[in-house]
């Protein structure tokens, strides 16, 4: 009996770390650090043609700010292209951006990315 609880505990706490890791696995936090506000910031599947919407809508990331993105559950694309809008109009993109690896996206004072 013991056992058979055991054996129900761990299939139990197997599924629910399976179910956190698919829910979660490309999200990620962009971060502002350019020294520039940023107006708007797109997120595509790298194999898409087009940049959706901005995933901003009516707000804007100031320089010194952090923002959660996080993915509807079902996503199973890992490689994203990232691009932002900065509030002068110059734009930064980065393509393919593995999302199940990254955890951080930082757009650096030099406009460029990088990824931890």
């Amino acid at each position: 009996m013991r056992s058979l609880a055991l054996a129900a505990f761990a299939a139990a706490s197997l599924f629910a770390s399976v179910e956190a890791h698919a829910q979660a696995q490309q999200n990620f936090a962009m971060v502002n650090r350019s020294g520039a506000q940023i107006d708007e910031v797109y997120v595509s599947a790298s194999n898409r043609d087009s940049w959706g919407r901005d995933i901003l809508g009516d707000g804007v990331m100031p320089s010194g700010t952090r923002r959660n993105i996080t993915f509807p559950r079902g996503t199973r694309a890992c490689e994203f292209d990232i691009r932002v809008v900065f509030a002068n109009g110059q734009r930064r993109e980065t393509r393919g951006v593995d999302l199940c690896q990254v955890s951080t996206v930082t757009v650096t004072p030099s406009g460029r990315f990088a990824t931890e």
